[in-house]
């Protein structure tokens, strides 16, 4: 078994994508490599070697996160890590304040660590080490509940939200929120898949230091095109809900520019 090459456990956070969508059978996976490269250190330029067993799947489980707290912010709060995937946990559709975070590579698990009782906003985050097993039981968990047709994760604010939207004028433009940090152009057309999109009407927003934000504007043909595609709000791409809103061109590049 080999570090970088094939794999029959996917032991490097970059591989988590296959094994996902196996997971949730959600066909092709929506997940590529690890966004950027870390500012901290170089992954080491060989393979490494391990005599009887694979290197271990970099995750660690943050405990204490915010209430509000969104998949930017645990980015931020690694600054400089290669974020693969953030997985917030919830209990009867309410989130619990805990998270699992894949890295890029298990060496970044030990700088994760660092970051252990350090504040995220008001409040500090405790920082664990988790294995592979416990980070797929809480996908299949989450995935479970959005089967299951489970009421909004922020319950309290889903109504004024749906409100909001219906009342919305549309003008083309959908801004999407909860993206995996790794979903490309390609990923977003083929969760708008009844509707044709060419690439470049699809604008993955990102952050200051140039990554993903989770967040990404498509550009539908016309008003009624992008009214109709709200039916999708919600509906999962890999294991996210992805949220939908109606947006107009300022909104759109204002957003774009941030991440120039």
């Amino acid at each position: 078994m080999f570090y970088r090459g094939k794999y029959t456990d996917g032991a490097d956070g970059r591989e988590m994508g296959a094994k996902r969508q196996r997971i949730i059978d959600q066909g092709p996976s929506f997940y590529g490599n690890s966004p950027g490269s870390s500012f901290m250190y170089t992954a080491p330029p060989r393979p490494y070697s391990y005599v009887s067993q694979p290197p271990p799947f970099p995750v660690v489980r943050l405990r204490g996160l915010p209430f509000d707290c969104t998949e930017t912010d645990v980015a931020e709060f690694f600054h400089g890590l290669d974020i693969v995937d953030v997985l917030f946990v919830h209990k009867n559709s309410k989130f619990t304040g805990e998270a699992f975070c894949v890295l890029g590579y298990p060496l970044q698990v030990d700088f994760a660590l660092q970051k252990n009782r350090q504040n995220m906003g008001r409040r500090y985050v405790e920082v664990f080490r988790s294995k592979r097993q416990e980070y797929y039981k809480a996908i299949a968990n989450e995935v479970a509940d959005a089967r299951g047709g489970s009421p909004r994760r922020n319950a309290p604010r889903a109504k004024s939200s749906d409100e909001a939207k219906e009342s919305a004028e549309h003008t083309g433009i959908l801004r999407l929120r909860g993206l995996p940090f790794s979903a490309g152009k390609d990923d977003v057309m083929e969760f708008f898949k009844d509707f044709v999109l060419p690439e470049d009407a699809v604008h993955i927003v990102l952050n200051s230091e140039g990554r993903p934000s989770g967040e990404a504007f498509v550009e539908f043909t016309n008003a009624e095109d992008s009214k109709a595609a709200m039916s999708k709000d919600r509906m999962t791409l890999g294991s996210r809900y992805i949220e939908l809103f109606p947006s107009f061109s300022e909104e759109m590049e204002e957003a774009i520019s941030r991440g120039r």
